[in-house]
């Protein structure tokens, strides 16, 4: 089938990530994809790189005469291509893909949901959302319960469409735990609790770094906390200041920008998310699991979805966070329980499972007509 996904998102974030790995999966399988991205940003660069047919279209711009350019821009795709579904993953934009719709033109329109922000819940919204548009697809159970009960999208027009993870890289590496481990300085005794994610006030560094403090505290001597990111929104300075104010300079370590990480995930002996709210996707979350990590998460996004309940912890709560550390490191049958549970959870968050779930949408729209 002829798809177009847009992607007019600026940073490379999750919702991008989600909407690109859908794409190539899309392409690999042999369907047409056009991808419309937003000229000149990072997604833009990586949709290019991911070897896929890319058009730079500015939806996200609000001056008039750039809008009529870009939606007459649209209009000729459009009748070029004629493709069978258009996939929003960005809001910028929407409103014009259900007037185009509306207006004749024979696609059947998604909306996909990988933000964490709740859309407006006005007359106008939830028309396009309910009316206009053939499908909804949100990413975890919260955001699907709001478009039921808020947005009153139909049932049969919502999907909760998880995304995936590549488990032919994301898997055990026995061997790249050693060699990390011994790079960084941790000791087949030690205990390492690690956090996967770009240095952003959103991650919970600051808590996951108090409740290891905790730990140690606590007498567990053995413990270490591995940061596995680099420098975003914050800088690793500021992350080593809080290091420094809870005396764990001398069991932390950063790993900086690496290429390798799923060797630096297979090092670890518990993963976190320590997120204070988002993770609609929780990319780092499903890699962990991938890997074979007891995973131990905040109680936001998409993290109720995956997570073993008894890992389960509230956002900015680094007592709570210490107390279930220590429960896995205490109970080796708690963690076995924990990897079980996560098994089976992984089995239904393959590349595969994402691309079936996604098709068997799009060939029941098609097949509606």
């Amino acid at each position: 089938m002829k798809i177009f996904q847009v992607i007019n998102v600026r940073w490379h974030n999750a919702t991008a990530w989600y909407a690109l790995i859908l794409s190539r999966l899309l392409a690999d399988a042999g369907h047409e994809v056009t991808v419309l991205t937003q000229g000149n940003t990072k997604p833009d660069e990586m949709a290019r790189s991911m070897g896929l047919n890319t058009v730079a279209v500015d939806l996200n711009t609000n001056n008039p005469l750039r809008f009529a350019a870009a939606t007459r821009h649209i209009i000729r795709l459009l009748r070029t291509h004629r493709p069978d579904i258009v996939n929003c993953h960005r809001g910028e934009g929407f409103f014009l893909w259900g007037a185009l719709k509306l207006l004749g033109f024979g696609f059947r329109l998604v909306r996909t949901r990988g933000d964490q922000r709740p859309p407006r819940s006005d007359f106008l919204n939830r028309f396009i959302h309910a009316d206009v548009a053939d499908a909804v697809v949100v990413t975890n159970r919260r955001m699907a319960d709001f478009f039921l009960h808020t947005m009153r999208t139909p049932a049969h027009g919502l999907w909760l469409i998880h995304g995936g993870v590549d488990t032919a890289r994301f898997a055990f590496d026995a061997a790249g735990r050693e060699r990390v481990r011994a790079e960084f300085g941790f000791a087949p005794h030690h205990v390492v609790v690690g956090l996967v994610g770009r240095f952003d006030r959103v991650k919970g560094h600051k808590e996951i770094i108090e409740a290891v403090s905790r730990l140690r505290d606590a007498g567990h001597a053995d413990v270490r906390l591995f940061l596995v990111g680099f420098d975003t929104a914050m800088t690793s300075d500021q992350i080593r200041a809080t290091i420094d104010a809870h005396n764990l300079g001398d069991i932390t370590r950063i790993s900086g920008e690496r290429q390798d990480v799923p060797a630096c995930i297979s090092a670890l002996d518990i993963g976190v998310v320590a997120s204070l709210w988002s993770e609609t996707i929780a990319r780092a979350g499903l890699e962990i699991m991938a890997a074979e990590r007891p995973l131990v998460s905040t109680n936001v996004g998409v993290m109720p979805d995956l997570t073993a309940p008894a890992m389960l912890v509230e956002p900015g709560d680094p007592v709570g966070m210490a107390d279930t550390l220590a429960s896995l490191i205490r109970d080796t049958s708690l963690r076995d329980a924990v990897l079980e549970a996560q098994k089976r959870t992984m089995s239904q968050l393959t590349f595969d499972e994402f691309l079936k779930r996604s098709l068997n949408l799009y060939n029941s729209l098609i097949d509606g007509d």
